[in-house]
């Protein structure tokens, strides 16, 4: 990469480093499997692409799927379409230098959109740990040169602000960027849970890494019942979401299990263990251990 900012740090994050692994929900909706239908490569023998790609994506195996555009990559590397396809899917693997050099390889190609500007920009900042470093300020800046709206740009440009400890310019940013959100935009969560953190710092002194896990929820206790209430069930709301896109996520169904048990609502805990056990199968090794998991908190499936 060019010059950025030493990431030193980036082993041990500051709060504003580890705001985007518990807050930025990837709003890019899990990759339309069918784009991979431009990636066939004949030299690959067995089942056809096609017949696979009409399986549900959640039994594909998203690993075949990955290796085989690659393999197509390799053959063609002057192909920005498929790199195109491919940086936002190693972006969700979180095969982030991968994403890196995939959305390098479009731009270069293909020219630079503001999506991939974005997107750029975030697997530069997430394989640092979550520093948005001037490399990936320089991203961002690029992508709403093209699109002022883009929100994910925006967003993290913010993230950055509260990085530098300009607090307040952080949060004007995502209320600016919150006013102009589509009521069903995916980032609406990730923007009210970053002013929830932002209005909360006992919280977000040290969130772990993953999200809404049980000690953000009992460090919570600190706040005003309303404020906690409303910045735990944006959390697990967002969680939600990013399980309806990324189904495969054994830790995540277990804390949003754990997460609905702690707020108190036993449907959506038993919801979320059906959607966890069909996730995987009712005959998966994962589906005994969300049975178990879940019985030890005293949920059980509604079958």
């Amino acid at each position: 990469g060019g010059p950025g900012m030493g990431l030193g740090g980036a082993a041990a994050p500051s709060r504003g480093a580890r705001l985007i692994a518990s807050v930025a929900v990837l709003a890019v909706p899990l990759l339309s499997w069918g784009l991979y239908g431009v990636l066939g490569s004949p030299e690959l023998p067995s089942q056809p692409l096609a017949e696979r790609l009409a399986k549900n994506p959640a039994d594909s195996s998203v690993d075949e799927l990955v290796a085989r555009a690659e393999a197509h990559l390799a053959a063609n590397p002057q192909d920005g379409k498929g790199w195109d396809v491919l940086a936002p899917v190693y972006l969700r693997l979180q095969r982030y230098p991968d994403a890196v050099t995939a959305y390098r390889n479009a731009i270069r190609l293909d020219g630079g959109s503001a999506a991939r500007q974005a997107g750029l920009g975030e697997a530069i900042a997430s394989a640092a740990g979550g520093i948005v470093s001037a490399d990936a300020q320089e991203a961002f800046d690029a992508a709403l040169k093209l699109d002022p709206a883009n929100a994910k740009a925006n967003f993290y440009l913010a993230v950055g602000l509260a990085q530098e400890g300009r607090k307040a310019e952080a949060v004007a940013a995502w209320q600016k960027m919150l006013g102009g959100l589509a009521p069903d935009s995916p980032w609406r969560n990730a923007v009210q849970q970053a002013l929830a953190e932002a209005a909360a710092p006992a919280v977000a002194a040290n969130p772990p890494a993953n999200g809404p896990a049980a000690q953000q929820v009992e460090d919570a206790q600190q706040m005003s019942p309303q404020d906690r209430q409303a910045m735990i069930e944006t959390m697990v709301a967002g969680l939600d979401d990013k399980l309806k896109q990324n189904p495969r996520d054994e830790e995540g169904w277990m804390r949003l299990i754990r997460s609905y048990v702690v707020l108190g609502k036993a449907d959506q805990a038993r919801d979320a263990l059906g959607r966890a056990v069909a996730a995987f199968g009712a005959d998966s090794e994962q589906a005994k251990k969300f049975t178990a998991f879940a019985a030890s908190l005293g949920v059980t499936a509604t079958e």
